[in-house]
């Protein structure tokens, strides 16, 4: 069994030292060292950062350097300083729009002024630490923007593709591509037909071949095939031409109207903070998503990310480059590759510098009419239909379809308002859209009340509480989130009114207490979100109103509906339908997704029936987490004919063989019922169920009085009573009983598989890991969320 070392000693008498498990050696310095995964990394993400870079550039209308210098900048120093590990950061397709629009109003040298005030006002922001705020923007307006965007990109692109010159906006170039189909150019056409198809096929490639050509660059293997293919045919065509360094110019004094240049500072820093922040986020999905990467690095520092996208502008700008922002592309090549640390971003910066400096005579054969496809086909990914099916079911579609015709037809900063507009005229509208019913069922009068009750709606609850004859029974269902105080004032002043007449009043689907403005006092009952787990009673009538020779009400509870099986059937109605309403909305997607992928636990839970052990609480488990084994005292039967249980040893071998579980936990608890009624046992008698079941617990009952061996002890304290000790031996007890499963000795002898041993004392709300020392089995405290096994 592994032991689980503590990082803080609890027990006082215990004198050894012990070091953390990751302690570096205390001789000589520490060596910098790079791994290899983050050197393979680095090389997948820099070919494929080296044609959109250019791609971006060309798209732009800036210097085709400038690319070059934003993606080393954004390795280099994005990723050195920023929040975010994994995420690489240079030249965004996202940025091409406003990067061209500046280019055309103010000229390339205020651009680059541009980009280091905008740069500024992101160091600004991350010292405000406002970073979360920036992800409160609706979804549907970022995926609407970069829609827009794309579309943007895209209809440009299409008129290099063609052999032509692109226009300044989206309107003016689909009014000229007619003329252009009319006069395309045969070799620019058949350039970036084979770019696209390269882009479409290579990752398509069938067999064991196409796994090993699958990992170079789609995007690489595009524009390197369709340069060869353009040299090889002798195609006259215009190319890549990058200037001397000696040349290169660099940001200048801002020239232009204030306010213009402050709308151009307000867009770039908006893009590029809302991109890099959203990547960011998107990277710690992809590093959740693989197990061993999780424990390695750290969840991305939002506020720090921001401070390190603005210095990478700063410096970027003023060295002549494009402006920067986290890069999804490049950054989920960086992860899937295999990256490790922030070391494979910065080495994929230094490997674009020296590209920049030795590989200008080949960089220089790409034909622009390939970049230019590349470019449109990243345009085009960026109108997704996963996200307009998102935002649809999510009723935004209209948020997102603004958002998108705004960034196209007006530019980024008008969209991006008008979709915020939009986006609170669906919230109000949603808000003002309350559905009020009145209806009457065998002499019950129910009023439902469907949505946001706001002061709004106040009007029409008053107009359907008055249907209700005076003294009659009547039943509110509240089906939304939010009362205000208006609509809250209005349903108490009625329901004093009306039990003052002799009718009754029962207000249902709330839960009362979560906000001030919710009606607490008329409802007689103080129930909190926990209290489902204490078994309460309401002092209230839970279905049928009390009758009106009983108007109080108060001592008895009306009986359920026909089918519920009475108060318990009416207890577990209840609680179904409070999970329909409140939690399955939440993990609807998450089961939806375990629904697809099938189960894949990392861990058996194997402890006992009691009905006061929530395994998913103590162990902060979620759906799919834990594959759960429960009987009474967490008994493990030995494998054998005469004393094995097939439906543990199953669950077992199910665990190991099939899940491949990667660690199962024994784990008892204190006050346990099995365990006391070992210790009662007598000898004879009928062998019931319970008792026949119990006799596994027998080795446990005998380690236990054995006083040559070791028990199982708390770390700190003795055991309470005989049953604490008992249960924390029949710990000890059960992982010897384990280990003599083939399966379990199969993944142990091969190193894929943990024991662990656990006891939680239910009164102390306290849990304790086992540890093996010399001196004996010791259950320590789990206070440290740093505990490791």
């Amino acid at each position: 069994m592994s032991a689980c070392v503590p990082t803080r000693a609890d027990d006082p008498s215990r004198t050894e030292r012990t070091h953390p498990p990751h302690s570096p050696p205390s001789h000589g310095p520490r060596r910098f060292r790079i791994a290899g995964a983050d050197v393979s990394a680095s090389i997948a993400v820099f070919l494929i950062a080296l044609p959109l870079s250019l791609g971006i550039a060309l798209a732009t209308g800036a210097p085709l350097q400038a690319g070059l210098v934003a993606a080393a900048v954004g390795g280099l120093v994005a990723g050195r300083l920023g929040g975010s590990p994994l995420q690489v950061s240079g030249p965004a397709a996202g940025l091409t729009v406003v990067t061209a629009d500046l280019i055309q109003r103010y000229g390339w040298r205020t651009t680059c002024a541009i980009t280091v005030l905008a740069g500024l006002a992101q160091l600004g922001l991350g010292c405000l630490r406002v970073a979360r705020g920036a992800l409160a923007v609706s979804p549907a307006i970022v995926h609407g923007m970069l829609a827009g965007i794309g579309v943007t990109i895209a209809v440009a692109q299409l008129h290099i593709v063609l052999g032509g010159t692109p226009q300044s906006s989206v309107p003016d170039n689909l009014r000229a591509l007619p003329a252009q189909l009319a006069d395309m150019r045969l070799a620019s056409v058949s350039v970036s037909a084979l770019t696209l198809a390269l882009l479409m096929l290579w990752p398509r490639l069938p067999g064991r071949a196409g796994r090993l050509l699958r990992k170079v660059p789609a995007a690489l293997v595009a524009v390197a095939g369709a340069s060869v293919a353009a040299a090889l045919a002798g195609l006259r065509l215009p190319k890549v031409d990058l200037p001397s360094w000696s040349n290169h110019a660099l940001a200048g004094l801002p020239e232009g109207p204030v306010l213009g240049i402050v709308a151009a500072v307000l867009t770039t820093t908006l893009v590029c903070s809302v991109q890099s922040l959203l990547g960011a986020v998107a990277v710690d999905k992809l590093v959740a998503g693989r197990p061993g990467l999780s424990a390695r690095v750290r969840r991305s520092d939002l506020d720090r990310e921001l401070l390190g996208q603005g210095a990478a502008n700063i410096v970027s700008g003023s060295l002549g480059g494009l402006p920067i922002a986290g890069v999804a592309v490049r950054t989920s090549a960086n992860v899937h590759a295999g990256a490790v640390s922030r070391n494979s971003t910065m080495l994929h910066g230094v490997l674009v510098v020296i590209a920049a400096l030795l590989m200008v005579p080949i960089l220089e054969l790409i034909p622009l009419a390939s970049l230019a496809a590349l470019v449109m086909a990243v345009g085009i990914q960026m109108v997704s239909l996963h996200h307009i099916r998102t935002v649809t079911r999510h009723r935004e579609v209209w948020v997102y379809a603004v958002t998108t015709l705004g960034v196209v037809s007006l530019g980024v900063l008008e969209g991006v308002a008008l979709g915020i507009a939009m986006a609170v005229g669906v919230a109000l509208h949603r808000l003002t859209r309350t559905r009020i019913t009145h209806e009457e069922t065998e002499g019950v009068h129910h009023v439902h009340v469907r949505g946001q009750l706001t002061f709004l709606a106040v009007p029409r609850l008053s107009r359907a509480l008055h249907l209700v004859p005076h003294g009659a029974d009547t039943v509110v269902e509240l089906d939304g989130s939010f009362m205000d105080h208006a609509a809250y004032e209005t349903l108490q002043d009625w329901q004093k009114t009306h039990t003052a007449q002799g009718g009754t009043v029962e207000i249902t689907g709330r839960h009362p207490g979560t906000r001030i403005s919710e009606p607490q006092a008329f409802t007689g009952c103080r129930c909190r979100p926990w209290t489902p787990w204490r078994n309460h009673q309401c002092d209230r009538p839970q279905y049928a109103p009390p009758s009106r020779n009983d108007p109080a009400g108060s001592d008895r509870t009306a009986p359920a509906p026909k089918g519920t099986g009475g108060a318990s059937g009416h207890e577990l109605a209840r609680g179904i339908s409070a999970f329909q309403r409140n939690t399955a909305p939440l993990v609807r997607n998450e089961l939806a997704r375990l629904a697809r992928e099938g189960q894949r636990p990392s861990q058996l839970f194997l402890t006992c029936a009691d009905s006061r052990l929530v395994t998913s609480m103590i162990t902060s488990s979620g759906p799919g987490d834990l594959f759960v084994v429960r009987n009474v005292g967490n008994l493990v039967p030995r494998p054998g004919e005469e004393s094995g249980d097939d439906s543990v040893a199953a669950a077992i071998e199910y665990a190991v063989d099939v899940l491949q579980v990667r660690s199962i936990t024994v784990c008892g608890h204190s006050g346990c019922g099995a365990m006391q009624a070992l210790l009662n046992s007598e000898p004879g008698g009928a062998r019931t169920p319970l008792k026949r079941w119990l006799r596994h617990g027998l080795p446990s009952l005998e380690r236990m009085a054995d006083d040559s061996g070791p028990w199982g002890r708390l770390a700190g304290r003795a055991p309470e009573d005989a049953v604490e000790q008992l249960c924390l031996t029949n710990v000890v007890q059960q992982l010897e009983h384990l280990r003599a499963h083939d399966s379990v000795a199969r993944a142990l002898a091969k190193g894929s598989l943990e024991l662990h041993g656990m006891y939680f004392h239910v009164g102390e709300a306290e849990a304790y890991l086992l540890t093996e020392t010399d001196s004996g089995s010791v259950f320590d405290r789990v206070r440290e969320a740093g505990l490791t096994a």
